[in-house]
């Protein structure tokens, strides 16, 4: 088999995907020897239109050109990657769906009559996605490993299971038992529980894990002390719009 042809392009975030993606250092080499870059605008000027192997998407969709801009994506390419919590569940600027786009453009913009945005969503709201990459951003190493199982015909394996576990792993005591309002119990792994190993709650930042028990944790928070707008706050941070957050976050 040749090189993977790839494209990676930015929908509406921070960019953050991308630099991780970017601190490959030593294993740089062993990946270009891999991959062919066919449109990456951070990183080339070659802006090669497809089809793509494998396409890496970073960021949610809120404009109706990114909705016409995703679809085209898609029809050109073999694999399509939702690259980071964004393009996986809306991310950080899915907040803003429980107010209507009225008040939200009243609110940031003095003129709001040339703003073309809409709802924020996920990529597959609008398209089929082979692959979800979450986290914000993701981890380098798993992209580099996403990118090597894709080019070696095999399906990813990303972990399923909660931070709890890397957390146990690395003997950490747990942050929350101690009366303080982790998420790590329903939260996916894949950073290696870098927050809890440095004394600090998990935030949720890789999204929900398989088959959360969301409402048990609720009620263990709710023991602590946090209010419900404080709960709703939490759920709604990074994957406010996933399923298993959705009932209770109000996006």
């Amino acid at each position: 088999m040749g090189k993977l042809r790839i494209g990676v392009f930015k929908f509406t975030s921070c960019s953050g995907c991308q630099l991780s993606m970017l601190r490959v250092n030593e294993q740089l080499l062993n990946l270009l020897n891999l991959i062919d870059i066919d449109y990456w605008v951070m990183v080339s000027d070659v802006k090669g239109k497809g089809p793509y192997d494998l396409a890496l998407v970073e960021g949610s969709v809120s404009t109706p050109e990114e909705i016409g801009e995703i679809k085209e994506i898609r029809s050109r390419s073999r694999i399509l990657v939702a690259l980071g919590d964004c393009a996986t569940y809306g991310g950080l600027n899915s907040i803003r769906n429980y107010m209507s786009q009225r008040e939200v453009e009243k609110l940031v913009y003095e003129n709001p009559t040339s703003i073309r945005s809409t709802t924020v969503r996920p990529l597959d709201y609008y398209v089929d996605v082979d692959i979800y990459l979450s986290g914000c951003p993701p981890d380098t190493s798993t992209i580099v490993e996403v990118i090597k199982d894709v080019a070696l015909g095999v399906p990813p394996r990303l972990p399923k299971y909660p931070v709890c576990v890397e957390c146990k792993l690395s003997e950490n005591e747990c942050l929350l038992i101690k009366g303080e309002p982790c998420m790590g119990p329903v939260i996916k792994a894949g950073c290696g529980a870098l927050c809890p190993n440095l004394g600090r709650i998990c935030e949720g930042c890789y999204g929900p894990a398989v088959d959360p028990n969301a409402e048990s944790l609720l009620d263990k928070w709710r023991e602590i002390g946090l209010s419900e707008r404080e709960i709703v706050c939490k759920l709604r941070k990074y994957a406010g719009l996933s399923k298993e957050f959705k009932r209770w976050s109000g996006l």
